[in-house]
């Protein structure tokens, strides 16, 4: 029996993802578990298995070509197999999948809803949704949750359901008119009330960048010399993602230069005897991670995120270490800080580190963050002012240790000295406490002893 070959979702961030390369070509056959493809996500590339046997007879997306997840990207059938009412099927509707290929690691993402035409229409006009009294609109739960997860406003489609009320098809009917755009796209859109039919798309999907651009309509600059390097890729989520960060967070940036002389006397300490254990060293963003789990404990307000129902307290503490690689910024996530030592975390945090500058990171290891620790101390940075990594509450920033000429009980000597800049959500933190939580993480940084009480 024919297969589809479907690009799986490998995590739950990951939207679509570009064929880098198909280690099998067509007619070759293949087994159950062979590797097909290598798949790029916006974050990492992964090696997609076959779940059938049988002979690679077509291959529908070729290498460098960026799909949607669950499209059908090739067929797997036997060798004198008809597969010309599948290939009709696939190339002239929505496919449905049939048996979806795996990672390297089983993934549990739940079934992503239907996928939205990548054809752009003409703009239909439509009557308001109708109301209750107070503004509130007629919709099935169902309509309400679709609509959330697709960031539409209920307000523009008008409902077919009994008394005009808006069903799930309704707002099926109504994503499928709309111009193809990203999730994190579509809630800007939704957030900014700019119809999504006159935001310009540079790719095959509008994004939340390109919202933003529309909405601000900047001047146009003069054509410049140059070459010019596509945003794509890693880049071109770090410039979506930075951009809506900075437009609809109320950040603010708090800093605090702190003694950091028992705080580098104790990682020398650690480096020293852990060195034979663990055969490398335990670094300062270890312990810093270590700290911040402990003052996000003990300061649970900072470890929120914002959501439409409200603030949603979090009950796991997962710390992201923002990582320089050539693809860009990645922020690998060590998952229950709390729960970890020192070692567990110095572990967690250079396997990680590692595969995500080798590209082999797992979405998922690159997402779920309730905090994150970013340091720019070893290129000689001070201070800086970090952007939050959405939808994080907040973000730390660490400059350099260096040793200045301080006053210590009258006198002046020479003490180790860093710069930290905490920048948080003013929607969801106040400034006096988020300077408690940095506060906090200043006291444990110039007596680090106290992290044994």
């Amino acid at each position: 029996m024919a297969t589809k070959v479907i690009l799986p979702k490998l995590g739950q961030t990951m939207e679509e993802g570009t064929i880098v390369e198909w280690l099998k070509k067509e007619g070759d056959p293949v087994e159950r578990g062979d590797i097909l493809f290598q798949v790029e996500s916006d974050k990492a590339v992964l090696e997609v298995e076959a779940r059938a046997k049988g002979v690679l007879r077509k291959i529908l997306v070729d290498k460098g070509v960026k799909v949607p997840v669950l499209t059908v990207v090739g067929i797997i059938a036997e060798p004198d197999e008809d597969i010309s009412s599948l290939l009709a099927e696939v190339e002239g509707g929505a496919p449905q999948a049939e048996v979806a290929p795996s990672a390297e690691a089983p993934s549990t993402t739940p079934e992503a809803p239907p996928a939205t035409s990548e054809a752009v229409t003409p703009q239909t006009t439509e009557a308001p949704a109708p109301k209750r009294e107070g503004g509130r609109i007629f919709a099935s739960p169902r309509a309400r949750k679709l609509a959330r997860e697709r960031g539409v406003d209920l307000s523009l489609i008008q409902g077919t359901g009994p008394n005009g009320r808006i069903i799930e098809k309704d707002v099926l009917a109504y994503l499928e008119r709309q111009p193809a755009a990203t999730p994190l796209a579509r809630k800007v859109v939704a957030k900014l009330g700019v119809p999504l039919e006159q935001v310009p798309a540079a790719g095959a999907r509008v994004t939340a960048a390109q919202v933003q651009a529309a909405v601000q309509a900047p001047i146009a600059a003069p054509p410049a010399e140059g070459e010019i390097t596509p945003l794509e890729g890693v880049r071109a989520v770090i410039a979506e993602r930075m951009a809506v960060s900075a437009h609809t967070t109320a950040a603010v940036t708090l800093t605090t230069v702190v003694d950091a002389t028992e705080f580098v006397a104790l990682r020398n300490k650690l480096k020293e005897a852990l060195a034979d254990e663990l055969g490398f060293s335990v670094s300062y963003n270890d312990l810093l991670a270590f700290i911040v789990a402990r003052c996000l404990r003990k300061f649970p307000y900072m470890n929120v995120r914002l959501e439409e129902e409200g603030i949603r307290h979090l009950q796991e503490v997962n710390i992201g270490i923002a990582v320089d690689s050539e693809r860009g910024l990645l922020v690998p996530v060590i998952r229950n800080v709390d729960k970890m030592g020192i070692k567990e975390i110095a572990q967690a945090s250079r396997d990680l580190i590692i595969r995500a500058r080798e590209g082999r990171a797992l979405p998922d290891e690159l997402s779920g963050g309730t905090f994150t620790i970013t340091n720019l101390g070893m290129f000689g940075i001070d201070m800086f002012t970090p952007i939050i990594n959405l939808p994080e509450c907040a973000i730390l920033g660490v400059g350099r240790i260096r040793p200045e000429p301080t006053v210590k009980d009258g006198e002046i000597v020479v003490r180790q000295r860093m710069w930290l800049s905490l920048t948080f959500d003013h929607r969801l933190v106040d400034g006096a406490p988020a300077a408690r939580f940095l506060q906090g993480i200043a006291q444990y940084i110039e007596t680090p002893y106290l992290l044994l009480t």
